[in-house]
């Protein structure tokens, strides 16, 4: 870990820290919520290792990075917008992409705005959303879990950050980390954050030093940044109106654990295996169904989850 680099990059008006490690073709790795570019710490020291450039920023809003204060701030423009000026900065043309979670719907977007920046895709947990015009995300939502559902929760500026101020920053880490349930998440008003299950011990692919880099980290910089590209989601659906309908025109891997939460949202298994997510996403090579792996696979399963990113990504 120590011979990983970090370096802070000006992009798109903010300043963005960045964890580099490897010389070779330039892999970009996009982390989701609530997380870090040390999410990505195996995938970093394995492909460097076979000859990469590994480059994992803190997205805008998280860790090192700078956190605007508006919440408009946060729309999937303004984050792509950033890459492609850390892309400019460093000197790189064209990279792979590799996306977990909020990642992984950025790098969906980024292969929208900008494909010739990119040779390849590995996405990871969340599949390519096409863009419904008759219906705005978060109502989806509403009408699919309810209120409670935790993305509907997460919406009021503050109210969420009040709850999560009420638990040790390192307890709501280990639950969040930890939850292996594929039901939706509800985070009832009544009860918050408190009613999420305290895992008894840690799983094996999570240290207590981990837990205490993420919990630092946030600490620091709070939640709201991370909470504001949920803010942003009908704005980014007002703002990508001219996508619609557009395919993604880049090579594909796709991965999910079986029990990940996002792989249990009624349509998404119909949506990937039976010919929609082909549709929307023509040179979609392989989908990876990981048995009993939950959401944050890139952690839990790090030698099956980068020996997949490698053998998609060398063929390029």
């Amino acid at each position: 870990m120590e011979k990983i680099e970090h370096k802070t990059v000006p992009t798109n008006g903010i300043n963005m820290h960045v964890a580099t490690i490897g010389t070779g073709p330039a892999v970009l790795f996009l982390h989701g919520f609530p997380e870090l570019w040390y999410s990505w710490r195996h995938q970093l020291l394995y492909l460097s290792s076979l000859g990469y450039r590994c480059i994992a920023p803190d997205l805008r809003g998280y860790g090192d990075t700078d956190a605007p204060p508006s919440i408009t701030s946060y729309t999937a423009l303004h984050i792509v917008g950033d890459l492609i000026g850390l892309l400019d900065n460093l000197g790189i043309e064209q990279v792979f992409l590799v996306g977990h979670d909020w990642g992984a719907l950025i790098a969906w977007q980024f292969c929208l705005f900008r494909p010739d920046r990119v040779k390849a895709l590995v996405n990871l947990s969340v599949a390519f959303n096409p863009r419904n015009p008759k219906l705005k995300p978060l109502d989806g939502f509403k009408a699919l879990f309810g209120d409670d559902f935790y993305i509907c929760r997460f919406q009021e500026p503050g109210e969420i950050e009040e709850e999560f101020a009420q638990v040790d920053t390192a307890k709501l880490m280990k639950r969040f980390l930890s939850s292996r349930s594929p039901k939706p998440p509800r985070i009832s008003k009544e009860i918050g954050v408190r009613g999420l299950p305290d895992p008894s011990t840690l799983p094996p692919w999570l240290s207590e030093e981990d837990v205490n880099y993420y919990a630092t980290k946030f600490n620091q910089k709070g939640f709201t940044g991370g909470l504001n590209y949920y803010r942003c989601m009908n704005l980014n659906w007002e703002l990508t109106a001219a996508w619609t309908g557009f395919q993604i025109k880049v090579p594909v891997k796709f991965i999910v654990g079986d029990l990940d939460l996002t792989y249990h949202i009624p349509g998404v298994k119909e949506y990937i295996h039976n010919g929609g997510f082909k549709r929307d996403v023509p040179f979609l090579q392989e989908v990876i169904v990981l048995e009993g792996v939950a959401h944050f696979l890139n952690q839990e399963k790090p030698e099956e989850v980068n020996a997949h990113i490698y053998d998609f990504i060398k063929k390029f």
